[in-house]
């Protein structure tokens, strides 16, 4: 299997597909255990995604990491991570149209090879990279979607992003962190079933 995706990842290194290669410092491909359980797709890379050629390492991947952690789960043994874009939009803006559709080609390479039985859409980005038109994230956060050919029948379940969750503090019941709470003990129910 990670054979297979290192053979992905060396195209991608050489991708002019779309403008975003001209203003990449690094591509960010994947990070986290290549195994057939959970994968977690999400935006796009950050400034310090960019930097580092990691997904989710700055302070919403440490959070990130934090939720996961809350429910016994960790990037290195349980959930393999990568992101709908491979390279960073300029100043952290949403992914054009053309760039979601040239970077498609390795998404779907990896959800292809890893074949999870759960995908995680975190935030509104990759949900409608994989499940389009059905909605807003806060409107469909937390439920679980049958998926298709094009995911292999995985579970889907879309929820925040957690740079959403820094910018939204609170915990008090009903809040975005309080619902992240609820979503990750049932992913963990979910996980626990496989």
């Amino acid at each position: 299997m990670q054979n297979q995706l290192d053979k992905v990842k060396e195209k991608c290194l050489l991708c002019e597909k779309c403008s975003l290669c001209k203003t990449r410092t690094n591509i960010v491909f994947d990070d986290g255990f290549a195994n057939s359980k959970l994968m977690l797709i999400g935006e796009a890379p950050g400034f310090y995604e960019d930097q580092q050629g990691k997904p989710f390492v700055g302070k919403a991947g440490q959070l990130l990491d934090k939720i996961f952690a809350s429910v016994g789960l960790t990037r290195n043994e349980h959930v393999y991570i990568c992101n709908t874009l491979k390279c960073r939009p300029p100043e952290n803006r949403n992914p054009l149209p053309e760039e979601k559709e040239a970077c498609w080609e390795y998404l779907k390479a990896q959800i292809d090879i890893i074949k999870p039985k759960i995908i995680l859409l975190c935030g509104n980005v990759a949900v409608q990279s994989i499940l389009p038109n059905i909605g807003g994230i806060t409107k469909i956060r937390g439920k679980w979607y049958q998926g298709g050919d094009v995911v292999h029948g995985a579970k889907l379940m879309p929820i925040f992003h957690p740079s959403y969750l820094l910018r939204n503090d609170s915990r008090e019941k009903g809040s975005p962190k309080w619902l992240m709470w609820q979503d990750i003990q049932e992913i963990k129910r979910e996980y626990d079933k496989l």
